[in-house]
């Protein structure tokens, strides 16, 4: 029986004579086992706990030795096995929960001295040195030579860098880093991400730069990214759109669009409340979703993209007289924020409610509508704006949507009234 974890001995006499009880915690390996002799009888059970500078360890007898054992925080991996002889506390931290438990029960057993010959005993002899190693938190490969082909990446990994190692796809091997906190996969041949990269609930950079990815899956926009991820970078890849569910990642702070194909940004991009960088240079954009006046960003760079001239007369209607009973009911279901999905409504409603208009005056259209494009200076929405043209503009044309006709010709007397002036 062997655990892996980080270990702290604490000598309960030391206090009692004025001297500092405590040691440093180290990583360490624990096994329960025998002597080398194996025709010791069960009372022969030791602890043995082997560490980087002590790898033929310390051993410490097992039978009718536990005065206690602390599992209060056993679920958080931690736990304390307080010994009579010497009066020390083993504490134990950063183990696998479910290895800690079964440790635990095999120690209570040795303790016990009763069914010890169904205990999986462990040789007590030194310890491996990467057994004992602090656990890898960073990691970077560079080449192609130097991936690991057999070997597993250190489940302790925190940063993994993989580039230029001409990967055409995520090694599902990355997918079972749980405590992962930035992938870096740029410079590869990727081509589609897997949705179990959503699983990587501590994820909040992923980092995709100069591979050729022509998509971004809808199911990773539901995943658990939607609370962890904070920098995404897709720059130099082969993107055309992104998903309708894409602004659910709402802790996005940093965007890179750069040189894809693009033809427009998400519909509802205006969500994404936290957003502060954003760059789409060199994509195919014409115009820019309406939500996005809504966003409030430090810097923002949409240079080298084919943006139409706004020219609010040149409008496109979309409007029907009367309105049908399907156009009321659902605007009412966006006015009145009524909770819907596909247990509700088919879902192609579900996916035009996804992406409701809103008009000047307030009011939701869905199907129905006039829509226009104004121009808007984009100083309005960021700090610093990288020039959208050679000619050092700073506007760029932006959706407009009107529920009625009345709604347009308001706003077109309005623009009259401005120009009069």
């Amino acid at each position: 029986m062997r655990l892996q974890c980080d270990v702290e001995v604490v000598n309960r006499a030391l206090p009692s004579l004025g001297l500092r009880g405590h040691s440093r915690s180290r990583r360490a390996v624990l096994s329960i086992g025998k002597h080398a002799d194996r025709s010791a009888p069960s009372s022969g059970l030791y602890l043995l706990i082997c560490t980087a500078r002590d790898r033929s360890g310390s051993k410490y007898k097992l039978k009718e030795n536990i005065e206690k054992f602390f599992t209060w925080f056993v679920e958080e991996g931690k736990a304390t096995v307080r010994l009579k002889e010497p009066a020390i506390d083993i504490c134990l931290s950063k183990a696998d929960i479910s290895s800690l438990k079964s440790f635990l029960s095999a120690a209570r057993l040795a303790h016990r001295g009763s069914d010890t010959d169904s205990l999986p005993l462990s040789a007590l002899g030194p310890a491996r040195a990467r057994d004992v190693e602090k656990p890898k938190k960073k990691l970077s490969i560079l080449s192609k030579k130097d991936y690991p082909l057999t070997s597993s990446f250190p489940y302790s990994l925190e940063q993994l860098q993989v580039s230029y190692c001409r990967l055409t796809r995520v090694d599902l091997r990355m997918l079972s880093l749980r405590v992962l906190r930035r992938l870096d996969l740029s410079n590869n041949h990727i081509k589609k991400l897997p949705s179990t990269i959503g699983d990587l609930s501590c994820l909040a950079e992923l980092i995709l730069h100069n591979n050729h990815l022509e998509s971004f899956g809808d199911g990773l926009c539901s995943s658990t990214l939607q609370t962890s991820l904070q920098h995404l970078d897709l720059s130099q890849n082969q993107l055309k759109v992104l998903p309708a569910r894409f602004c659910q990642l709402q802790q996005l702070v940093n965007l890179k669009l750069d040189d894809n194909k693009l033809l427009r940004l998400p519909f509802h991009i205006g969500r994404l409340s936290k957003l502060r960088f954003l760059s789409a240079a060199h994509n195919q954009l014409t115009v820019l979703p309406a939500s996005f006046r809504k966003l409030c960003l430090e810097n923002l760079d949409l240079f080298g993209n084919p943006f139409t001239q706004a020219n609010a007369l040149e409008h496109t209607i979309h409007l029907t007289f009367p309105l049908t009973l399907q156009e009321l009911a659902s605007r009412a279901v966006v006015d009145l924020r009524i909770p819907h999905g596909p247990h509700v409504v088919p879902l192609h409603l579900c996916h035009e409610l996804d992406f409701s208009k809103a008009c000047d005056c307030g009011r939701a259209c869905v199907n129905s509508f006039i829509q226009t494009a104004v121009s808007m200076n984009l100083h309005l929405v960021s700090h610093t704006v990288v020039l959208v043209d050679n000619m050092g503009g700073t506007e760029a044309p932006v959706q407009k949507h009107f529920c009625s006709l009345l709604c347009y010709c308001e706003f077109m007397d309005g623009c009259v009234q401005r120009e009069l002036r």
